[in-house]
Order: structure tokens, then sequence, then C-alpha cells
């Protein structure tokens, strides 16, 4: 299989393949560049249309991924407030990364092989059935048996809402094969940027209701809430409606596994991006297992739920500017620069225990993360064909997370059992207090250092490899995937289709009605059931 016949056999509407030089050129012929730089075509009817409903899903994902969100950093505030254990936050941490890992394929697979609304409401079901386990057990238990996190019933309940939480990443999954689905090539950059300040909005609101909700309400009433949010993302999705030409299903009927790895293969350095991901997401481990216990060390509960939420405000200033101006010619470029910004950042950000400081580094952190992950998700949305674009995601999203449980597990112990007392300790201040100044989280702090030097290393380096020439040849080269162009693994399908007749696409149906559509909402709810 060549690199080209990996990416795509087809533009999509708004860009074709120019003869004999593989440049990307309007429909009508006139000469478009690539880039940032490059001007958006005008959109038709039919993209309008579509844009619409990708706008739709991306709200509706937002709320979702909110009040898992929500819930999320309440159960991790609420432990670390009442256990004081930097193990037991570490391990929730690192729990929670080993399911996105174990999962990932497995939601790639699903995504691939359902209808993408089909995806979604099965996720939206999962959490919501979940989330209300959880409660019950909050009803009927004593907080002081949900506390002991030497107990069982303390790990049932945390597993019972870390798997309402995991799912979510199946709607993440799908929502970024959407942008292929909705979205015109030339504007997909820009659309992940928006994902990153819808993100970003969510955060900010997460953050601060977090916070406030265990501190003021209790964990109780979070769940509650959690719960009631869940069901109201549901009733909205079930209302939305997204034009998908064919249902993308293996030849057995069954979830296909396969076809993530062969692909990803035949991209030249493609698979070294993932694998660079990946080490990147060992050390941040680091980030996620210190970063609240942290905070917590400079600010009480509500005031630092309130601060993570005004320092989201990097996640909308960062996805508003990748939304504005894009990724540049090279994704990959801008991602390696992002990495760069991020180790230095690290390295700074906790070299003193000044709240201010600590504040502009999350700012900051927060603002760099959109361009990051809108430059992942634009090369894989382009070098992979849109049929198995799930999969891809899955198996991205399971390598580059399977290292920071590793991460997680190890670092909660070691920081709280070695580095925290040798740092507390007058060897550790006088070896390491001119760098790192005193005061309660020092230790701490010199994890984030160690850790930050680490990834500037592998970055620099990753500048200077060869896969990182290959795969920025590969972006450069490949024509964007065309969603219309069919699913050469459902040539075994029944033939059914989201509308239309004799293999044309429901969108046209969708366009002459006026509304772009797959059918009722209780299409999809059979499809998953």
């Amino acid at each position: 299989m060549t690199e080209h016949e990996v990416t795509a056999s087809a533009a999509d509407d708004s860009t074709a393949l120019a003869p004999d030089s593989g440049a990307l050129v309007p429909a009508d012929g006139t000469a478009s560049p690539t880039g940032a730089s490059a001007p958006l075509a005008p959109l038709t009817s039919a993209m309008r249309a579509r844009m619409r409903s990708f706008y739709a899903v991306l709200i509706n994902t937002a709320l979702a991924n909110v009040t898992s969100s929500y819930l999320w950093f309440a159960l991790t505030f609420w432990v670390y407030l009442e256990t004081k254990s930097l193990l037991a936050s570490g391990i929730i941490g690192g729990a929670y990364m080993l399911l996105v890992a174990a999962f990932g394929m497995v939601f790639g697979a699903i995504v691939d092989h359902l209808r993408k609304k089909a995806a979604m409401i099965l996720s939206s079901v999962t959490t919501l059935a979940t989330y209300g386990v959880a409660a019950v057990m909050f009803a009927l238990l004593p907080e002081s048996t949900l506390l002991d996190w030497r107990g069982g019933w303390f790990w049932i309940f945390v597993i019972i809402i870390l798997i309402g939480s995991v799912v979510e990443n199946m709607r993440n999954i799908a929502l970024s094969t959407t942008v292929t689905l909705l979205v015109p090539s030339d504007r997909r950059d820009r659309a992940n940027g928006l994902v990153g300040t819808i993100s970003g909005i969510g955060f900010l609101v997460t953050s601060v209701f977090s916070g406030l909700s265990v501190g003021l309400l209790g964990m109780g009433p979070t769940i509650t809430i959690a719960v009631v949010a869940t069901g109201l993302a549901l009733v909205h999705l079930l209302l939305i409606s997204i034009p998908e030409p064919h249902k993308v299903r293996s030849e057995s009927g069954r979830v296909d596994f396969r076809g993530a790895i062969p692909v990803i293969m035949a991209v030249p350095g493609l698979l070294a991006l993932l694998l660079f991901t990946t080490f990147n997401n060992l050390v941040g481990g680091v980030f996620m297992t210190l970063m609240d216990p942290y905070g917590l060390t400079l600010f009480p509960v509500e005031v630092w739920g309130i601060v993570l939420g005004v320092t989201s405000i990097g996640f909308i200033i960062g996805g508003g500017l990748v939304a504005k101006f894009g990724l540049g010619k090279n994704p990959l470029r801008t991602l390696l620069l992002v990495n760069v910004g991020v180790a230095v950042l690290g390295m700074t950000f906790t070299a003193r225990e000044w709240a201010w400081l600590y504040v502009l580094g999350l700012l900051i952190f927060m603002t760099l993360m959109p361009a990051a992950e809108a430059a992942e998700q634009t090369i894989l949305q382009r070098v992979i064909p849109y049929e198995k674009q799930g999969r891809v995601f899955g198996f991205a999203m399971t390598v580059e997370v399977s290292a920071a449980p590793i991460t997680a597990f190890l670092i909660g112990p070691i920081a709280e059992f070695i580095i925290v007392p040798y740092m507390n300790s007058d060897a550790g201040r006088d070896t390491w207090g001119w760098l790192l100044g005193e005061g309660e989280a020092r230790g701490m702090a010199l994890v984030f250092v160690i850790a930050s030097v680490i990834m500037l290393i592998a970055v620099l380096l990753a500048f200077a490899s060869r896969p990182y020439r290959q795969l920025s040849k590969a972006y450069a080269d490949a024509p964007p995937p065309d969603p219309s162009a069919g699913d050469d693994d459902s040539s075994g399908d029944d033939g059914e289709r989201s509308g239309g007749g004799d293999g044309e696409p429901s969108s046209q149906a969708g366009e002459q009605s006026g509304v772009p559509g797959e059918g009722v909402p209780g299409d999809s709810v059979r499809e998953v059931l």
C-alpha cells in the first residue's frame, strides 16, 4: 500500500488534487496554497448545513465533557482533601489513565463500526448509568466508609465514577471523526482549534463549580448534579441530526479492531509521532499527579477551583488563536514547538512557592495545549482515511496515555515517601535551595523540574530526527480524506445508507429539506440497542 493509497483517493468538497502535482487546488481549478495563510474556499449550502451539524455536535460534546469533568475534578478534590494522601491521589489519576489506555482501541473500533451519533448515544447512556449507581452508593453507605481508601468500598465507588468518566472519551473520538465528516479540509485545523476553545470554556466552568460544589455542597449533591446534567446532554443529543453517507461496518458485521496499525505503518513518521507523544505523556503523568496537590498547598479548595477556572481562559485564548489563524503549513512543527514551551514552563512555574507564579504558569500552559491537541488531530485527519480514523484515533489514545498511568502510579509514592521528605530535610534544602527556594511543596517542585528537563531533551531530539522530516513531507503531500468516497470495509454490508438511494449520500436529501439528517432520533437508538 502506497502513501497516497493510505490517505485517500480523492479530495473533499472544497478541494481537488491537481493533475501531476499533488497540490491542493479549489474545485474551480484556481491555485490555492496550503497553510494558515491560504484563503478559505466559499461554503456551498450543503457545506453550511454540515457545519451547522458540526456546531451542534460540538456543543453537545462540550456539555457531556463538562459534566464528566465536573464529577471527576470533584472526586479528585474530595479524596485529597479528606485523606491528604498523595498515594491515593496518584493511584486514582493513574487508574483513570490506565482505563483510557485499555479502552482507547475499543472505543475507536466502536466509533468506526457505528454511526457517529449512535456511538455518542452509547457513551452517554453508559455514563448516565454509572453515575446513577454512584449516587445510590453515596446515599446508602456512610461517607466514612467511602473515604477509607484502604477499604474495598472506596475503590468500588471510585472505579464506578471512573468508568463513567472514561467512556466519555468515545465521544471525543467520535467528535474527531465528525470534523473530517462535516468540515471542509481547509477549515479542519480551525475547527480543531474551536474544539479547544469549547473545551476551555468547559474547563473554566468545571474548575470553578467543582471546587465550590465540594466545598459548599459536598460530594452527594455534586453526584446528583452530574446525573441530571448527563441526562440533559443525552436528551439534547437525541435531537441532533448528523448526516453520514454510509454505515461504516466490517464485512462480518462485527466490531473490527484491525486496520489501525497497518494504516499507521504506511504513513512515514506517523508511528514515531505516536511514540513521541507516548513518551511525553510518560512525563506528563507527573503533571497530572502533582498539579492539584501543589495547587491545594497554595489555595483553599474553593479558591483553587476558581484559580483553575480563571487560568482555563488560556484554553479559550489558545483555541481561539488556532481557530483564527490555523496551525501553519506544518502542524507537526507547531506541535513540537508547543512541547518546547511546556518543558521550559515546567522548569520555571514552581521555581518558587509563589501563588502568582504558579497561576501565571498554569495560564500559559493552558494557552499552549489547544495548539498541541489541534495539531495532532489535524495531522491524523489529513493522512488517515476517514473509514479508519476511529480506530487510529483510538489506537493513538491508547498508546499515548499508556505511559501516564505508570508515571502516576510511581510518582505518588516516590514523591510522598522519598522526594518530599528529602526536600524537607536539611540536606535537601542545602542542595536545592538555590534553585527552588523554601516552602512546603519544594519536593513536588523538584519533580516538576526533573520531568521537564527530560521532556525538553526528547523534543530537541525529535526535531533533529528523520521521522520528523518524513511525516512533515507525508502531510504536505497527502490529499485530504473524503468521507463520501465510500468505505472499503463496508463492501459486504447490507447496503443501507443514511438516506437516498442508488448510492446517493444522505446529504443531498438533507440539503433539499433544508435540514441535514440521518432520520429520526430513534434510528440511532435502535442501532445502539
